[in-house]
């Protein structure tokens, strides 16, 4: 939500960090070994020695590495030693960016690669040289989202259309100060007096000392952070000790597009309240640890709801920690609203990305967001003019609640003005004096999200063109929204809490939208392509692939901020459908709104982080979803924080919070199955007579006859399968190799061998 919504309240819980006094002798002082962190160095990766040389990269898959440079091991040939090394990049020499570094592993950072095609030649000792090609992208992108929507402008000191520019480094500290909440700058050449230390999950001890790294990927702004003593170097073959070789990356809240580079979000709360000065957030938490903080404009849903661009600027960044800051052990994400959405797509689509997933204020998704807030678009058009009171019939504003399944239509308000309007109107200033008006300019740039995610969805073809479209000569993107055959309100119609009168004057003019998301009279059509792709791509999150991954889920009641529970059971519910379980998934509930407990932000991602190193020990052949269950820590439950602070344990309190916490929506309360995920049903033959039985004698004749014509092409049969319903395939791209637009996207090759090897530990294969 946005932040206009910051000023309801909230159950808090202040949480401070323990500090010690700044020392000198404190840094770099290591602790106790701790098996989680000291991992072999003999052979990096995992990678098995062989009779030859190999070539192993480490920065990310070989075929989708960025900004011409690239972290290389040579992994020398079984039982032999490499005396020496002789490496070219294209012919031209790069041996001497290769050396056997303090880690004891043959590594180098090579750069210059050309766009396109590069070939990496090793020669060790007197054996045969041995290649690997390394495909190059270049530092805007793309990679794998296909040709990309254009920019209005870059960022100030950015270059024009590529928006690169170089790192910018800054410093930051925490406070020793009592109740000192956040980071504060920090400047190495006046230190101030206050610095608080910290001892990372590893046992080192340092100052609490950040260095802040922003710079700009993808066309948009990255920033990593990681404790950093300013005196002393850093190299990925010699990381400096505290950082514990994991990330965490942080996410910001809502849905929409823009057009213009945005910020990269770090607070869990981002987009959904205003920073909370009493309560600590998680990523100062997770840096105190040890770990490396991550976040992109891109993964900030607010800033950019497409699950392919998300994904390709966390690979990106990753590479970028791979290669300036070492290998990565694994990676969790943290976020709330819109973070969470970015979490459980990314992880449903692109696997590998996280390991773990700390979501809050849960959706699973931005479209089952976008059928439930479409519907209440309509149902505000409806319930909030007079039309209905001059055709004789009244509602009672409990009623209103009882269509929309909600104990009030406050959902449906907020919901539709602070979510459903921004992300969905094409007509705007999105792209200044160039963008799209209706009348004035059909061809300008249009601003909603389904035009953004024209990749996914396609365009619309000519027999079914808009005025609008005839006159910008080009179909639009094809509209993936459709409410035909839905019968609002049927089951407050059967149980009794409307009456027939009510029931056939809400569906006869509900009506629906069509391309710019404005009413009419008819019901909207979904267009079938657009719905498969949707549910292909991975932006409608079936979860078909989301049991190989932990899910730690934190759940409170909605005070009409349009995130109600119901949204976290959804995730669990899929999961059930498709695997028959939800045994990666766990649930923290508590009386605070949507968070159920702050506290908990912070004791969750430790509880996580447990879950995850057990996996990482696991480095048996099974596939990932059983590693999830076989090494999910026994006192890792769902529970329920009680009035009296205790937590009752197990999933039965959970269970029983669903009543509280989890409302219906105009679907459910249409007959709709539970799992939220109906972009477009099945229909049935309209016979009043099956459909409610002698309810229909309440029902007037002309109502009677008007609803035939409005469901002439019958009514949703929620027995059924949504039309269109296919598994999210992993890992799409929609490019070719000639640049231009793959429509819904295409299966990328298998992950070349030898690569993508320092992007996670080697027990953690997908």
């Amino acid at each position: 939500m946005r932040r206009t919504f910051a000023s309801l309240a909230m159950i808090v819980a202040i949480i401070f960090l323990t500090a010690c006094n700044f020392s000198d002798k404190s840094t770099g002082s290591k602790g106790p070994a701790d098996p989680d962190i000291d991992q072999p160095d003999d052979q990096g990766g995992g990678v098995e020695a062989k009779e030859s040389p190999q070539i192993v990269v480490l920065s990310n898959r070989a075929d989708m590495l960025s900004d011409g440079d690239a972290l290389i091991e040579i992994i020398p040939p079984k039982d032999e030693a490499i005396n020496k090394l002789v490496a070219t990049l294209n012919n031209t020499d790069v041996s001497n960016e290769f050396a056997l570094r303090q880690n004891k592993r043959w590594m180098g950072r090579i750069k210059g690669m050309t766009l396109g095609e590069n070939t990496l030649s090793v020669r060790v000792n007197s054996l045969d040289a041995v290649k690997s090609t390394l495909t190059n992208h270049p530092n805007e992108g793309p990679i794998f989202t296909g040709p990309q929507v254009p920019r209005l402008r870059c960022q100030e000191g950015g270059q024009p259309l590529t928006c690169n520019q170089p790192p910018e480094y800054t410093f930051l500290y925490k406070s020793s100060q009592p109740g000192s909440i956040g980071l504060k700058p920090y400047d190495p050449k006046s230190p101030p007096s206050d610095v608080a230390n910290t001892t990372t999950d590893h046992g080192v001890t340092v100052p609490f000392i950040v260095r802040k790294e922003r710079g700009y990927q993808d066309r948009d702004e990255y920033l990593i952070l990681a404790l950093y003593n300013p005196m002393q170097p850093w190299q990925p073959w010699q990381p400096q000790p505290q950082w514990n070789r994991k990330v965490l990356v942080t996410h910001g809240g809502n849905c929409g597009v823009s057009f213009t580079p945005g910020t990269a979000r770090l607070n869990d709360f981002s987009g959904t309240f205003n920073d909370l000065p009493i309560v600590e957030q998680s990523y100062v938490t997770g840096i105190g640890l040890g770990f490396a903080v991550m976040a992109t404009a891109l993964n900030n849903a607010g800033h950019n709801c497409d699950v392919v661009l998300q994904a390709e600027s966390m690979i990106m960044a990753k590479e970028r920690i791979v290669e300036q800051y070492g290998p990565i052990r694994y990676t969790l994400g943290t976020g709330c609203s819109g973070g969470s959405i970015v979490q459980t797509t990314v992880a449903n689509a692109y696997p590998g990305i996280y390991q773990g997933l700390i979501t809050m204020c849960a959706y699973p998704d931005s479209m089952s967001a976008g059928v439930q807030f479409t519907d209440s678009h309509l149902m505000r058009r409806y319930f909030e003019s007079p039309d209905s009171v001059s055709r004789g019939v009244v509602w009672l504003p409990t009623q209103w609640g009882d269509i929309e399944g909600h104990l009030t239509h406050v959902n449906a308000v907020v919901a539709d003005e602070g979510l459903f309007k921004a992300a969905t109107n094409p007509v705007g200033t999105c792209y200044g004096p160039n963008s799209y008006h209706p009348q004035n300019n059909p061809k300008g740039q249009r601003c909603g999200l389904i035009d953004w995610l024209s990749h996914i969805v396609g365009f619309r073809e000519p027999a079914i063109w808009s005025p609008m479209e005839k006159a910008a000569g080009f179909g639009f993107a094809s509209l993936p929204l459709g409410n035909t055959g839905i019968q609002y309100g049927l089951l407050p119609f059967l149980q009794g809490r409307i009456t027939g009168l009510q029931f056939a004057d809400l569906n006869i003019h509900i009506g629906g939208l069509d391309i710019d998301i404005q009413p009419q009279a008819a019901r909207s059509k979904a267009d079938p392509i657009a719905v498969s792709n949707l549910y292909k791509s991975g932006m409608m999150m079936v979860g078909n692939n989301l049991n190989t991954v932990p899910i730690l889920n934190f759940v409170g009641p909605d005070p009409g901020l349009a995130h109600d529970s119901l949204h976290a059971w959804w995730v669990r519910w899929r999961l059930d459908r498709e695997h028959g379980n939800h045994d990666n998934h766990v649930m923290w509930a508590g009386a605070a709104p949507l968070m159920g407990d702050l506290n908990w932000v912070h004791e969750g991602l430790v509880a996580m982080d447990k879950w995850v190193a057990a996996m990482e020990k696991d480095t048996s052949n099974r596939p990932m979803s059983e590693k999830v269950v076989a090494n999910k820590p026994a006192d890792l439950q769902d529970r329920c924080l009680m009035p009296t602070g205790v937590a009752a344990v197990g999933e039965a309190c959970v269970d029983a919070l669903k009543t509280l916490y989890a409302y219906g929506t105009p679907r459910t309360q249409a007959g709709d199955a539970i799992y939220g995920d109906n972009l477009d049903c099945v229909l049935k033959p309209y016979d009043p007579a099956k459909e409610y039985g002698p309810l229909a004698n309440l029902i007037l004749p002309d109502q009677l006859k008007a609803l035939k014509e409005v469901f002439k092409d019958g009514v949703c049969d929620y027995s059924k399968p949504p039309k269109g319903l296919v598994p999210t395939q992993t890992w799409l791209t929609y490019i070719d190799n000639k640049g231009q637009r793959i429509i819904g996207g295409k299966k990328l090759p298998p992950i070349p061998a030898l690569s993508d090897v320092g992007m996670r530990s080697p027990a953690f294969k997908y």
